[in-house]
């Protein structure tokens, strides 16, 4: 019989009707009727091609044949457990494997997250170079990333897609540009940043002014390191947390994305 044709279902029953040797037992535990447990019993007989269970006046009885596969099959249900335990530990409950932008994780997620890891004592959060690397081949739990939506991940806003003008509170008359934020009509900047971290630094250094996501500022301008210039205004890409489907259904994942967009 091949593999792929085994009928896991009924064997499920079968096993649950042998502990019990009850139909009407094996039903309550598996939570259907007992004529769905007799249905599966007689379609895993015509499978076999034997007779496994045989009615007495003591009782529902396993035959020889039901008793002589029962113990491996018993055997077979633990290392599918064994198996299901071994690819959930490529997913450790403790640890986290997190990409984000540098400014970001030092502006706005470590402060976050060190308040989360107060509450979870001996997790390890290894942190990826790369905020765009591969799910699969960087082993991710989550990525932070400035993008106008989740795409074909799924995804929340760690904060509305918002820009803000900000300068250091002593700051040359000058732009700082960065790919992805436009400056102002007519603007000659005098640094071209490769990065919205790049454009944070040199406005934080006095280099001039430049336009961020307000997510990324506004706790330099808390702190009066920086100091706005405008009003913040919509902009089209925001910080989002994102993640696979498998990952996003994870327990683990589940309560650090509440946290951090609670």
């Amino acid at each position: 019989m091949k593999r792929t044709h085994l009928p896991l279902n009924a064997l499920r029953v079968f096993d649950a009707a042998a502990r019990h040797l009850s139909f009407t037992r094996a039903a309550d535990e598996l939570a259907v009727t007992p004529a769905a447990v007799g249905q599966q019993i007689r379609a895993l007989e015509d499978v076999l091609g034997v007779v496994l269970f045989r009615r007495t006046s003591k009782g529902l009885e396993l035959t020889p044949e039901g008793t002589a596969g029962l113990d491996p099959l018993r055997e077979g249900f633990l290392r599918f457990e064994e198996s299901v335990a071994a690819m959930q530990a490529g997913q450790a409950s403790d640890r986290y494997t997190i990409a984000t932008p540098r400014e970001f994780y030092a502006e706005w997620l470590a402060p976050r997250l060190a308040v989360f890891q107060a509450g979870t004592p001996g997790v390890q959060y290894i942190l990826a170079p790369d905020e765009h690397a591969d799910f699969t081949e960087a082993n991710l739990d989550l990525a932070i990333r400035l993008v106008d939506g989740p795409g074909d991940l799924m995804g929340v806003q760690l904060a509305p897609p918002m820009r803000v003008t900000v300068a250091a509170p002593e700051h040359r008359d000058a732009w700082i540009d960065w790919p992805g934020m436009p400056l102002p009509d007519g603007t000659n900047p005098c640094i071209k940043a490769g990065s919205p971290g790049q454009a944070l630094a040199s406005a934080l250094a006095g280099m001039g002014r430049t336009i961020l996501p307000l997510a990324l500022a506004e706790t330099a301008i808390a702190q009066g390191r920086l100091t706005p210039l405008s009003e913040p205004e919509p902009a089209q890409r925001a910080y989002w947390l994102l993640a696979p489907a498998p990952q996003w259904r994870s327990k683990k994942v589940r309560a650090l994305v509440a946290y951090l967009s609670g």
